[in-house]
Formats: structure tokens, sequence, C-alpha cells
């Protein structure tokens, strides 16, 4: 078989983009769907108030059978191919019910924490590589001391090691903060790469320190459609 030369120039052109955003509970993250190209949502939270007036289509994650259907659905039916982007929302809330899954089928905690981890690296790799199509995949946000004093804050899934990989899965890792500005008032923004309080990265080069939290844009941007 001869072998098949490739440009990076072209990596991923045709992939979608796919970011993991994380934040404080009212942070913004299930708003951040709106902004979105053509979303359609896996809700797997039950709190999508914030996008009432939106008239977004979704559909409700309530177990692995759910996820597993709506995979099938987003990669195989006509209906789908309408939509850009699909919402996960959240993989933190989604693992919670694989581990309560696994701990009802189970007497050994460790196992059941093995084996969620397992399903859900599968999971995650599955929709992450999903081609032409952007996948946003929010989740909770984990605050932990560290050895010199500080406070760094990461996403947060259960489970010591899908917590400490899971930013492995993603070129894009965001956490989505508040800022205020001289007068006091509060603005969100989505913090693209790492400092001493916030784990994030940018493997595209093409965002700034802070963006605004507007999907539609960061994706353009990302592509190389917008220099602003």
């Amino acid at each position: 078989m001869a072998l098949r030369i490739l440009s990076t120039e072209d990596y991923g052109r045709d992939a979608g983009v796919k970011v993991l955003v994380y934040g404080a509970p009212g942070a913004g993250k299930t708003r951040l769907c709106a902004t979105a190209p053509k979303p359609f949502i896996l809700s797997a939270e039950s709190g999508l108030l914030s996008l009432r007036k939106e008239k977004l289509p979704y559909a409700v994650i309530s177990n692995i059978d759910d996820l597993n259907e709506a995979y099938a659905w987003v990669t195989e039916s006509e209906e789908a191919k309408e939509y850009q982007t699909i919402c996960l929302d959240s993989i933190s809330e989604i693992a919670e019910q694989v581990l309560s899954t696994e701990k009802a089928s189970s007497k050994d905690g460790r196992k059941a924490y093995g084996e969620m981890q397992d399903r859900m690296n599968r999971l995650l790799r599955a929709f992450r590589d999903i081609p032409g199509k952007n996948v946003y995949f929010s989740a909770k946000m984990e605050r932990t001391q560290m050895d010199s004093g500080l406070i760094l804050y990461t996403p947060s899934l259960p489970g010591r090691n899908l917590t400490q990989g899971i930013g492995y899965f993603f070129d894009e890792e965001f956490a989505l903060i508040t800022v205020k500005d001289n007068d006091g008032n509060v603005e969100r923004y989505l913090q693209t790469a790492s400092d001493t309080a916030y784990e994030a990265k940018d493997r595209s080069g093409s965002l700034d320190f802070l963006e605004k939290p507007d999907l539609t844009k960061i994706f353009r941007k990302i592509a190389g459609g917008e220099d602003a």
C-alpha cells in the first residue's frame, strides 16, 4: 500500500471544531450553546431554562443508552445533517449517570469507577471524532489547592483519573470566567490559555487569551475565517 502524504495545513479543516468548556454553576455554560452555529443540544442536566427564548432543538439524555442512541442519530440520520454543532451539556453529568449505572451492577466500587472511565473514554472519543461537525462539551469546575497554596481550577468529572486525563482529549479547552471592569460591571469571557488559576489551552494558536463567549466567532477564528 502506497504511503499517503498529507499536509498539516489541511489538518482538521473538514473535521469541525471540538471544544471543552468548564465553569462554575451559573457561569453560562448552557447559555453558550445558543452562540454556536446551528446547534442541537444533548441535555443531561435539566437546566435549559436560560435557553427558553431561543427555541433550540434538544434531546434529553437520562442514561448511557440515550447517549448511544443520540450518537447513532447524529452520525447516521438525514435529519441530523442540518445541524452544525452538537452540544453535550454536560459531560460531568453524563459521567455521573454512567457511574451510577456501573455502581448498580457491581459491588466493587473500584471496578465501577474503572468501567465508568473506560466507557466515558470511548464516548468522548466517539463524539470528538465525528467528522464535519463542531462539538461543544461542557463540564463542571473543580477547585484544587496546590502544595504552593495556590488554587487551580480545572474541569470536574467523577473519578480522579478521568478528571486528570480529560484535557488530553481536546485541542481546545477553555475556562468560562467572570471579570469585573473598572466600573465594577461583570463580564464573561472564555480563557483560552493556562495561568496560575485556570487550566486552558488553544492548540490552534488563533485565539486571544480572553475571548468573548461566542462560539460561532471562535470557531471562525480557529478555522482562519476571521482575523479580529
